[in-house]
Formats: structure tokens, C-alpha cells, sequence
């Protein structure tokens, strides 16, 4: 091999971190899945053979490249060689719909699309409607208008790739309003906040192997199980789809020692019987991070009581990360997401003022030295997310104690968290309003203690039409064609006339107050 690289620090520089742990350590399992395991020198083979494809192909640095795949080892494959091609890679949710990831692909300028065999029929709607896609790839067999990837990197060279550049990665977050936004920083090789949670982690190479518990092309997976074991030159396990009992197997079968989860996975592990959790020895396990939601006090503690004191909390978004709280800090401040970071200011929404310790308001983080984000292709959007250029929001609510401690009060106070997922209401009113029978929507969540919140629709129907159970399901089989399921109502209720001010404006938080009179 070529390109071995002297130093770890050097290898990231260039998006060579694999080929490094490949040279320390071939033969260490990096990958394990349903679909196939990867050894770091196997692994690293294919992301040159990938890499070198993409050159072949036409593609240089800069160009942009969707991926479209299940947890499996090709996953890892095409993102890392992106990363050591200067190429810009944007993981895609492959649960929304043809039309949702047609706009991402066209948005995002890709002129290269990988595609997993599980999604043939949504591939070949999307290659008609991309038609500045000129490199198609299928995973895992063969679909129309795509070249098996197998077929286009053999007889590729398995040597490390001359002059590496490091490429980037480049998520889209769905938006309050409009459509998703691609979240666009430049190459750095180091994300300070990612990089805290990895020395929190302790990763020890001769022995650790984690668990990804969640999808790949969502950012914290991706970032805290993926990216992490693959920096530090640990194996991880892909799970194809997360069940809570088998979670508890492949922890105990596999002596894991790291994961990322979110609330809604320690509820149902909870929530199994006590005869099947003595089933499996989790004492491997020596870290545990959470976010994407607030986690309730006693679930927590029920963790603690199970797995130890080994749960640190964070709190962040695709935009940034903002805190990390350990285990005994947490024991002694319960509800806390960490200490807040130099910098951090809550503000008042309505008069724009910071306010001091104990009062709730706006949470403003502030912005990172390295990674500054923008939205790509939209500088209105990007303004408006920072506050004198110096801070930026998810627009959560909450307060800093006299301590120092950032407790969060309430979550974005329109957007629905289901399941760690984030659902943005905008985009499910948009939905109902193109139905011919409806006049006006207004989504919101309902508490529900499996899954956080679920998706309720109140829903003011046009002059004329009367509500009915029949027409309650033909609004959501509407909804379901036309949006991803996960943002779907799950129930719809109707109201004769949906409280608005004076500009006409729905008012939200006063429909939540009808359903939810206990939130407010």
C-alpha cells in the first residue's frame, strides 16, 4: 500500500482514516451486519476501488454524490470514499417518498446517485426526475438504470488512492416552513463537539466493539456510532432495524461496548418482560449516549439502575452540538443536558433581550470555531438562523441554572418528536391543504408514552362538506401518498373554525391547549 500515512492526525487531514486503522490492523472486523461483515483492510480495499471509480466516472472534487442505503457495509464504502475525494456526500432518509428525495438529489446538485436494491421502485422514479444524475449505482442487486456497484469497481486497484483530498458531508433538516435544507459546512477533518463525546467514550481498539441502533443517513448514527468506531479503530455492528430484545442479543452475543439510542428504545427495553432481560448479560457495555429528545427523569434512572451509571446526555442538532452531560453530573443535576458552553445566551423571544440565570427562554449556542454551517443555496435562510452572527437556535426552550446547568423546558415549540424523529407540522398542514374536501390544518403532538409524541391533525373542513370516520381515513391514506409515513397523522379531528389572530395566522399553541390543555 501507498499512502499509509505516519500519523492518525494526518490520515483525517485527507479522509484516510480507514486506510490508517487498515495498515495498523487488517484484520480487525470493522463492520458487522446482516449483509456482510468488513475487515479494516477488506474495508478499506473497497473504499479505494469505490474512490477511484468515481474519478473514472468523470467526478471531481466538489462534486456532489446521494446515498441512498439501509445499514449495511456499503454504507460506510461509498461515504468514505467521498471523504477521501474531496466529493460532497448527502445521506438521504429513505423513508420519505420519490418525490421528497427527487427534490434533495436535484437540490443538492448531485451528479451521482448510490442506491439500495431495497428501494428499486423509488430508484427508477427518482433517476426520471434527476436528470443531472449521469453516474447510477445500485447495492445489493441489479436495478433498472443503475450499474451493480460490484460490476463498477471490478478490477479497480485496492491500493490507497494517490493525492487524497478530503471531501464532506452534507445533511438536509427539514424546515418550519418550505422544503428541507441542505446543511453545508466546508471540509474539516475535526468537529469539536463529536470529538468530546469520543474522549467521553473511552474507546479501546483491542476490545471494543458498539452498536448502531439507528438508521445511517440520520446525523447522530451516523456521527456518534459510525464515524466514531470507525475513527477510533473499533468494529461496530449495523443493526438493520432496531428491535429492543434484539438489541439486548447482539449486546450480549457480541460483548458490545458502546451505543448510541435514543428515549423512545430505553422505554420499550424497559418495557420488556424481566424474564427476557435476564435472558442477557449486558455488563460489556460502559457507555451510552442520548439525545434527539428529553428523556424522562425515572427512565433514566431505571437505565442507571440496569446498565449503571454510564448514560451521558447531549444536546445538539445537525446544525451543531451544543452541550454533553456525564453520568454522575447528571445524578446530581437530574433534567440537565450539561453545563452550558462559553458563550450560550437565553433570550427573550419577544423583546430580543438575554435573560439571566433561572429565567426560560430562547436556547442560542454559540457558533463553532470550525464547521460555521449554511444552508445551501439559501443565504435568507442562513441569516435568519443566526443571531448577530455569532449564535445560532433550534429555537428550544429552557433555562440555565444558577450552576451553570442547561435544563430544557420544552422542544421547538411547534415541531413533533416522535420517536427521536423530528416531524415539522408545516409540512403535514401542506399536505391536508391539497386535499379538495379541506379548508385549513393545524398539526401538532400528542403526548404518548412509547413514542414521546404522535401525530394529530385538527383540521377545518371546507363550507359544505360534513366530517365524517370515512372521511378521517381518506385524509390519511391522502397524507400517506404523499409524505413519508413517519410524518403521517395518526388520528385527525375536526374543528368548524381553527383559532387564528387578527392577521388570520393559525395559532397553534392554542389548538395543542384544546387537546393538550395539560402542556400549557
Amino acid at each position: 500500500m501507498t499512502n499509509n500515512f505516519d500519523s492518525l492526525e494526518e490520515a483525517t487531514a485527507k479522509g484516510m482514516i480507514v486506510a490508517f486503522h487498515a495498515n495498523q490492523n487488517p484484520e480487525r472486523l470493522a463492520i458487522q451486519s446482516e449483509q456482510g461483515s468488513r475487515t479494516y483492510k477488506q474495508l478499506n480495499n473497497r473504499i479505494n476501488q469505490i474512490a477511484r471509480s468515481l474519478m473514472n466516472s468523470g467526478l471531481n472534487k466538489g462534486d456532489a454524490v446521494s446515498l441512498m442505503c439501509t445499514n449495511r457495509p456499503e454504507f460506510a464504502e461509498v461515504l468514505m470514499a467521498c471523504h477521501r475525494s474531496g466529493l460532497r456526500i448527502t445521506p438521504i432518509n429513505w423513508h420519505l417518498t420519490a418525490v421528497e428525495i427527487s427534490y434533495i438529489v436535484n437540490d443538492s446538485e448531485s451528479v451521482a446517485l448510490f442506491g439500495d436494491v431495497r428501494f428499486e421502485e423509488n430508484i427508477e422514479k427518482i433517476l426520471r426526475a434527476c436528470k443531472n444524475v449521469k453516474v447510477s449505482v445500485s447495492i445489493g442487486g441489479y436495478v433498472e438504470g443503475c450499474e451493480l456497484l460490484d460490476d463498477l469497481i471490478a478490477g479497480e486497484s485496492t491500493l490507497n488512492i494517490e493525492n487524497p483530498m478530503l471531501g464532506q458531508q452534507m445533511l438536509y433538516t427539514s424546515g418550519t416552513t418550505g422544503s428541507p435544507k441542505g446543511v453545508y459546512r466546508e471540509p474539516i477533518s475535526n468537529v469539536s463537539g463529536v470529538s468530546l463525546i469520543a474522549a467521553a467514550a473511552g474507546y479501546d481498539p483491542e476490545t471494543d466493539t458498539a452498536l448502531c441502533t439507528g438508521p445511517l443517513y440520520h446525523a447522530a448514527p451516523l456521527a456518534l456510532d459510525l464515524t466514531a468506531a470507525l475513527n477510533a479503530g473499533i468494529g461496530i455492528y449495523l443493526m438493520d432495524k432496531w428491535e429492543p430484545e434484539e438489541t439486548l442479543r447482539l449486546i450480549h452475543d457480541k460483548k458490545i461496548t458502546q451505543s448510541h439510542m435514543v428515549p423512545t428504545m430505553f422505554h420499550r427495553l424497559l418495557a420488556l418482560p424481566e424474564e427476557v432481560r435476564s435472558k442477557y448479560d449486558v455488563s460489556s457495555m460502559k457507555f451510552i449516549i442520548h439525545g434527539a429528545a428529553p428523556c424522562p427523569v425515572h427512565v433514566k434512572e431505571e437505565i442507571f439502575e440496569w446498565f449503571g451509571p454510564i448514560v451521558f446526555e447531549y444536546y445538539g442538532a445537525t446544525e451543531g452540538t451544543g452541550t454533553l452531560i456525564d453520568p454522575k453530573s447528571w445524578l446530581s443535576k437530574k433534567g440537565s443536558v450539561g453545563l452550558a458552553p462559553p458563550g450560550l445566551v437565553i433570550v427573550d423571544e419577544e423583546s430580543d433581550k438575554e435573560l439571566p440565570a433561572g429565567e426560560v427562554g430562547i436556547i442560542w449556542l454559540p457558533v463553532p470555531e470550525q464547521g460555521r454551517f449554511k444552508y445551501f443555496k439559501a443565504e435568507e435562510k442562513t441569516e435568519g438562523a443566526y443571531r448577530n452572527g455569532t449564535h445560532f437556535s433550534m429555537h428550544d426552550v429552557g433555562y440555565v441554572d444558577e450552576d451553570g446547568y442547561l435544563f430544557m423546558s420544552d422542544r421547538r415549540n411547534d415541531l413533533i418528536l416522535s420517536g427521536g424523529v423530528n416531524v415539522y407540522p408545516a409540512e403535514v398542514d401542506a399536505c391536508l391543504l391539497k386535499h379538495p374536501d379541506v379548508a385549513d390544518a393545524c398539526t401538532i403532538g400528542i403526548p404518548s408514552e412509547a413514542w414521546g409524541e404522535t401525530v394529530m391533525s385538527v383540521v377545518e373542513l371546507k363550507k359544505g362538506v360534513g366530517a365524517s370516520e370515512a372521511l378521517k381515513e381518506s385524509l390519511i391514506e391522502h397524507c400517506a401518498e404523499n409524505i413519508a409515513k413517519f410524518k403521517c397523522p395518526r388520528d385527525i379531528e375536526f374543528e368548524q373554525e381553527l383559532p387564528r389572530t387578527e392577521a388570520g395566522k393559525i395559532q397553534r399553541f392554542k389548538v395543542r391547549k384544546l387537546y393538550v390543555p395539560e402542556l400549557e
